[in-house]
């Protein structure tokens, strides 16, 4: 109380946006192996998934299964994947490799404008794929759509489809 007067006072909280660390490290050894069993013949796994923890890429999941693959993303997150897809014709069959990158339609500006640069440090250990994509949306995320994408990554394709006798 002033001169009678009483005074409220009032706490004015600033809200900031968080800030993101602006150095990208990766767990490279997890990542390396992650990559390498999905590569391998001599394996059942078909996909890994890297993920953010803080600022550090760590290998979140592997596993078999496009639907598994699938529910690895969410809209509020950024995320690769590397994925084995089995591609060919009636004469012959052959592994196919895809690298994902994933920005959920809820990411902030920032965080987009950063997957690029996080992205060339993923491709310093995963550097073998067939076709590359970047998804923002669900309805993309299609193993149809993967093998449309594959398919003009390989080139001439002669197959019919029916071998005939």
């Amino acid at each position: 109380m002033a001169d009678g007067i009483e005074v409220e006072q009032i706490q004015i909280i600033e809200s900031r946006p968080k800030k993101m660390p602006m150095v990208t490290s990766m767990d490279r050894e997890t990542i390396r192996e992650a990559y390498e069993d999905v590569r391998s013949n001599l394996t059942d796994t078909e996909w890994a998934v890297f993920k953010f923890e803080s600022s550090e890429i760590v290998c979140a999941a592997k596993g078999i299964g496009f639907e598994d693959f699938q529910q690895q993303f969410m809209d509020d997150e950024r995320a690769f994947g590397y994925i084995r897809i089995q591609m060919g014709d009636e004469m012959s069959k052959r592994s196919k490799f895809l690298f994902l990158t994933w920005i959920g339609c809820d990411v902030g500006v920032m965080q987009r404008a950063k997957m690029s640069t996080d992205k060339s440090i993923m491709k310093e250990v995963i550097s073998n794929f067939a076709a590359e994509l970047q998804i923002e949306c669900e309805a993309d995320m299609d193993l149809i759509y993967f093998k449309e994408v594959l398919q003009k990554a390989q080139g001439a394709n002669y197959g019919t489809g029916i071998r005939e006798i």
